[in-house]
């Protein structure tokens, strides 16, 4: 095992309230949420239903969390839901549910209730960082007694339409940054030793162990590869220290985790892993790769029933 050096804390020693202030002050503001965010959330209210379903206040620093509807909700027919920014640095996952909205959803108008969270964790938006600002992961914590405010308030908002759900798909890019900085982090966060892994290169997507949906995540992975590329498997034929059960895909037991994917109880689940950092990918080539996935999963599920 290899322990790498982080500057905050002490190897082998879970962090503490000092260590966790250290962390917050370190983090600053390097994008708006309410320059970047906001003014395409409220652009969509004259097409969609637009509502605030929670709010953040981490030390007077307020943020107000939008979920974007179908205007014309029928509750003759099954929902999907859109999440993105559940990982706040991930960008291609805030951009790409918006510009779903913007391009694609008026197309699935009568025939399926959608249900958008474009950005679930602003602050992490703002300071391109995977954790919010207690420094926990809002996706391993969506349980209703979490400690993440961004994953409890998400949880509230689909909570009357359980039962209701179709489909689930999750919005995430996988980066350079996760070997450098997040996952560093989060071995010295937790006074554990940091092993290495491989950054994989290109797309895929994690299923659900519990409850797998093989041609479900095939029918995707089949159309964001006109788009961008697939990740192969490493040598030991994992992808981030997964088995691949298939072209592009892994499975992680979602409900275990406490992921997002895990909330809703729908029958087709996903995440999507874009990679931004792939010297043949664009910040478009990203965003319309998730456009991509999200249209491929209703598409599917559409025909499914």
């Amino acid at each position: 095992m290899t322990t790498a050096f982080y500057p905050i804390g002490t190897p082998g020693t879970p962090w503490g309230d000092t260590e966790r202030d250290t962390w917050r002050r370190q983090r600053t503001g390097l994008r708006s949420y309410t320059e970047d965010v906001l003014p395409r959330i409220e652009s969509l209210s004259d097409r969609f239903d637009v509502s605030a379903y929670g709010a953040l206040d981490y030390n007077g620093e307020t943020y107000t969390l939008y979920a974007v509807r179908s205007l014309n909700w029928n509750p003759a027919l099954p929902v999907a839901l859109v999440t993105g920014g559940v990982h706040g640095y991930e960008t291609s996952g805030v951009m790409g549910a918006l510009q779903f909205l913007e391009t694609e959803a008026a197309r699935y108008a009568g025939r399926i209730n959608l249900l958008v969270a474009p950005c679930v964790s602003p602050w992490g938006y703002e300071r391109i960082n995977r954790w919010n600002y207690d420094a926990i992961d809002p996706n391993r914590n969506f349980r209703p007694d979490g400690p993440a405010r961004e994953s409890t308030a998400l949880i509230e908002l689909v909570a009357p339409l359980r039962g209701q759900f179709l489909m689930h798909i999750d919005l995430h890019e996988t980066t350079d940054s996760d070997e450098s900085e997040f996952r560093p982090a989060l071995a010295a966060r937790d006074g554990k030793d940091f092993i290495p892994d491989t950054v994989p290169d290109g797309f895929y997507l994690v299923d659900d162990s519990e409850h797998p949906q093989p041609e479900f995540q095939q029918a995707i992975i089949a159309a964001v590869a006109r788009v961008t590329h697939i990740a192969p498997p490493d040598a030991s034929g994992h992808i981030i220290g997964c088995p691949v059960v298939a072209h592009g895909v892994i499975e992680y037991p979602v409900a275990t985790y406490a992921m997002c994917t895990g909330i809703t109880g729908a029958p087709y689940t996903t995440t999507t892993e874009v990679y931004p950092d792939s010297p043949t990918a664009s910040p478009k080539e990203c965003n319309d790769a998730q456009v991509a996935a999200v249209c491929a999963a209703i598409d599917y599920v559409l025909v499914q029933g």
